[in-house]
């Protein structure tokens, strides 16, 4: 059975090889999505960049400074920075003189990521590569002077297997050429050309990110204006990533959770059901920004508990987990985020055969019990029970289990102790939670289940 998908992968992978895309949604959304993705379930998401000195409120700092003109922010400006300071103040402050890759990439590793996303460019305009488009406002003329995007790419791929994305806005808050199309209604079409699909190429032949991660695009109307579907097509025809790269759905008003290998949809996407398309649910450990804050208090900061919950959730419903975490203006992944991210680790090393290379099963979660959610691979149907049921006992009533049925908890040696009776579920005898190794979500592995209700493996 695994050499016929393993045949049947590399089939799909000739064909698409072989295959030319035209620049039209119905052409590019027969592309099939390259299966390391899938395979994947968990990386890690970084915001980094300008933001990160005021390093106060979220990512939109500038745009809510002066823009919108948000109380809370002027108010932040007045009381910490003298007159007249400008947004383009902070880019010397901007000095990464902390930042150390491969520590950085260790810490992927640690934290269990088989994929990296950094936003080498948000709303603001400023690079963290040496873009010949952003003269001056990039992080290598100014601020830290290195290729940041560069630098981290080559620790993630020299000292691990993880793969490396990258996250790139669009639009951007106050580009002259980009308000001038604005205030055009767009129909004046000179930003796209002249920005931000130049630094897209430059992208793929600096750095051949195996995720384009594109966003900003629904400040224009429609991906026609973006020239998103020609930019796609070239990817996926002609570039040097095209067998492999994976793109999401944000390339214009029309593409939200209609067209891309995979959909975001919305921030901290987590539908709950099982989607026919790949998804992926971008959320961050703080609960307000993406960006670091310095305002942030303990409270603000998702728990372990948390994180396993949207983890299962969003795996058993056939989505990937995109776990973002604010580095500092300096360079530092500060304690409270690495705490969580080798906490992830932890529990992956334990659990992550339920996670990893799955699939969803035929129940997501559980008809009977609250909190368990479902996944299978290999034969094998897993469990991931939220919460340690108060009597050591869960009750299953997705599941039909025979005689010759094996039941484990990861993390723990002994066959656990199970009974059910037919048209009831079945019951599952936790061991001594002192003798298990998981400190978080349980996981009950099973052979020889079938759906209580279709009995079909």
């Amino acid at each position: 059975m695994r050499a016929a998908l393993s045949a049947c992968v590399a089939a799909l992978l000739f064909a698409a090889a072989l295959a030319r895309y035209e620049p039209t949604w119905e052409s590019l959304d027969t592309r099939p999505i390259p299966p390391w993705y899938d395979e994947a379930k968990f990386g890690i998401f970084l915001h980094w960049g300008l933001y990160s000195v005021p390093s106060f409120g979220d990512e939109w700092f500038w745009e809510f400074w002066r823009g919108e003109h948000d109380k809370k922010y002027v108010e932040f400006m007045e009381r910490n920075y003298r007159p007249n300071f400008t947004y383009a103040d902070f880019a010397p402050q901007f000095t990464a003189e902390f930042f150390e890759p491969d520590r950085w990439a260790d810490l992927f590793a640690a934290a269990g990521a088989r994929y990296v996303v950094l936003t080498t460019k948000h709303h603001e305009g400023f690079t963290l590569w040496p873009s010949k488009y952003a003269w001056n406002w990039n992080a290598v003329d100014t601020g830290p002077k290195r290729d940041l995007v560069g630098d981290l790419a080559r620790a993630v791929r020299n000292r691990t297997d993880i793969r490396f994305g990258v996250y790139h806005s669009l639009f951007e808050f106050f580009n002259p050429i980009w308000l001038a199309d604005k205030a055009s209604n767009f129909t004046q079409v000179t930003f796209p050309a002249a920005k931000p699909i130049p630094e897209l190429y430059e992208l793929v032949y600096g750095y051949e990110p195996d995720v384009i991660w594109s966003d900003g695009s629904s400040q224009a109307p429609s991906s026609d204006y973006w020239g998103s579907k020609q930019f796609l097509a070239w990817l996926y025809n002609d570039s040097p990533i095209r067998d492999r790269v994976v793109t999401n759905d944000r390339w214009g008003t029309d593409c939200g959770c209609a067209h891309g290998d995979f959909f975001t949809c919305h921030d901290r996407y987590n539908p709950g059901v099982l989607q026919k398309h790949k998804w992926e649910n971008c959320m961050t450990v703080d609960r307000y920004s993406w960006g670091y804050r310095r305002e942030a208090v303990l409270s603000d900061y998702l728990t372990m508990d948390d994180l396993t919950k949207e983890l299962a959730e969003t795996v058993s419903c056939g989505g990937n987990l995109l776990l973002n975490v604010g580095p500092t203006h300096d360079g530092r992944i500060v304690p409270i985020f690495e705490e969580r991210l080798r906490q992830m680790g932890q529990w992956l090393n334990i659990s992550g055969e339920a996670i990893y290379a799955s699939r969803p099963w035929t129940h997501q979660n559980d008809s009977t019990t609250p909190g368990v959610w479902y996944t299978q691979r290999d034969g094998s149907v897993y469990a991931i029970v939220l919460d340690w049921p108060d009597d050591d006992v869960v009750q299953l009533g997705s599941v039909t289990l025979g005689t010759d049925s094996k039941v484990f908890m990861l993390g723990y040696d002994e066959p656990l102790k199970w009974g059910q009776t037919p048209g009831a579920p079945a019951h599952v005898k936790f061991p001594d939670l002192a003798q298990v190794s998981a400190r978080w979500a349980w996981v009950i592995k099973m052979s020889g289940v079938q759906s209580a209700e279709t009995n079909e493996l």
